[in-house]
């Protein structure tokens, strides 16, 4: 517990055993692929965690954070590391790096292995260059080496791959590349209920770090000093010193940009009466992420064209929302979403014609023109899901998703449809013959600069739905009375 000025901070603590059950559930699931392979049930994972890394050619170093399958399997905060599991008896080992003596001058005290073990509550602890002669005790295989499960495969969103361990004695052992990687991926797909706990808490954080923004924003302030306030509070407040991604403050026209406030548009924009606001932010703690965007007038008051489009994306995620459950397509639940979108657009006079043939043109990809949302957990946007045997889906819109499977318990997902009038979308949509006939010109034009609306939230599948983790007010009555200085949440009244 912080005491700060008489205020009370509860700093979420993780429990070890989130790192132990993840251990356990990643053996047990790669036993099984061994059975289906009609593979022995031996060899050693090993994990090479993350290592820190000077800027540029310089000797400041940029804040390190562990990588992300490290992290899952060991919740190690230090660098140089490197994590071993034994199959055929689920004994956890860590390997730590053999300090230099100035370390203890610069750095702070220099910890043995045993402090390590503790810590981390592994079985054993070592010095990495003890861990050639321990893994070669190890069970042999028929040509007399030690067999090493590496992780190496292609994450689906960026295209890159994990970093499989390297050392010094490499060559003297049995490597797999290619079974860990995706076993490790599905295990992170579901998450358990010590992981939940923590997504929670990040979400509480983060949640209410939004609700300050929202009341501190004015006409005349900079985004940049939006985004400080959201960063000052998820730190102040929830010990979160990272954040899941750059945040994205964006305000006015800059709210149709999907990635804005990147190096090269900052937040920097001053804000204006009658800018709608698109604040996509979100804390990190313990690795595990959050991501939550708010939408909502600067000035507090929603004109007629901003109710419109901001019940348009409300009345897409209640809809979404409502139909989460196990076996429920999420490709399903993106086309749900551009329905009600459509509808609603329909409903007041921007577009026209029948909305189920605005589908079949895939009309939704021109104001929705990305996912539904994604998976969250130890990245914002998490592991598993494009598995193998599944593809991507190559229509407008839909080939943004950043997964096609069906829900499952334990999942946990962001829901964020979104709105947004974007010329370079717009203008080919209303030449094509195919589309063009939708569109009530004088309307969308009336909403050129507009920017867009996103609303997201973070949601995990239940056995018969969905649990919402992020609480921010959504309906348009609670955001303007927020933004008016009312508690958040609600407060009863006493009787």
């Amino acid at each position: 517990m912080e005491v700060e000025n008489g205020n009370e901070v509860e700093t979420f603590v993780i429990p070890v055993e989130l790192y132990q059950t993840n251990r356990l559930k990643t053996i047990s699931t790669l036993k099984q692929r061994l059975l289906e392979q009609s593979r022995p049930l031996e060899g050693i994972i090993l994990l090479q965690g993350g290592e820190e890394h000077s800027r540029y050619c310089t000797d400041g170093v940029d804040l390190f954070r562990q990588e992300s399958y490290f992290a899952y399997l060991f919740g190690v905060i230090e660098p140089g590391l490197y994590g071993a599991i034994d199959i055929a008896t689920s004994r956890s080992y860590l390997f730590v790096p053999r300090l230099d003596p100035s370390y203890a001058v610069w750095q702070g005290k220099i910890e043995p292995p045993e402090h390590f073990k503790e810590k981390y509550a592994v079985d054993d602890a070592y010095y990495v260059d003890e861990m050639t002669g321990i893994l070669k005790e190890q069970e042999l295989n028929a040509e007399g080496k030690a067999l090493l499960f590496l992780l190496y495969g292609q994450n689906s969103d960026s295209g890159l791959y994990s970093k499989p361990a390297t050392f010094p004695g490499l060559e003297d052992f049995a490597a797999d590349r290619i079974t860990l990687h995706p076993v490790m991926s599905e295990c992170r797909v579901l998450k358990t209920k010590l992981e939940l706990d923590v997504l929670r808490y990040t979400n509480k954080v983060s949640s209410a770090a939004h609700v300050k923004v929202m009341r501190s924003a004015k006409p005349g302030m900079k985004e940049y000093q939006l985004e400080s306030i959201f960063l000052h509070e998820v730190y102040y407040n929830g010990g979160c010193r990272y954040v899941s991604y750059t945040c994205i403050c964006a305000t006015g026209p800059n709210s149709s940009i999907l990635h804005y406030g990147h190096a090269a548009a900052p937040n920097d924009r001053t804000l204006k009466d009658g800018d709608m606001a698109l604040l996509d932010m979100g804390a990190e703690f313990g690795c595990y992420g959050s991501d939550i965007t708010c939408s909502y007038p600067i000035n507090g008051k929603f004109t007629a064209d901003q109710k419109i489009i901001y019940e348009a994306v409300l009345k897409a995620q209640k809809a979404v929302m409502s139909q989460m459950k196990p076996g429920v397509n999420w490709v399903d639940m993106h086309k749900l979403a551009e329905e009600k979108i459509l509808e609603n657009l329909k409903a007041a006079g921007f577009l026209k014609g029948d909305v189920a043939a605005m589908m079949a043109a895939r009309l939704g990809a021109v104001f929705m023109p990305h996912g539904l949302g994604h998976f969250m957990g130890l990245d914002v946007h998490d592991t598993g899901g494009y598995p193998q045997g599944t593809e991507r889906p190559s229509e407008p819109g839909l080939s943004s998703l950043r997964t096609v499977r069906d829900l499952r318990e334990g999942m946990v997902l962001t829901v964020e449809p979104g709105c947004y009038f974007i010329d370079p979308l717009l203008d080919p949509a209303m030449e094509d013959p195919l589309t063009s006939s939708f569109f009530v010109k004088e309307n969308i034009d009336r909403l050129r600069g507009f920017g867009g609306v996103r609303l997201e939230d973070d949601v995990v599948v239940t056995a018969d739905g969905c649990e919402n983790l992020t609480n921010c007010p959504r309906e348009i009555a609670d955001v303007e009375a927020v933004m008016a200085g009312a508690p958040w949440p609600p407060t009863s009244s006493k009787k």
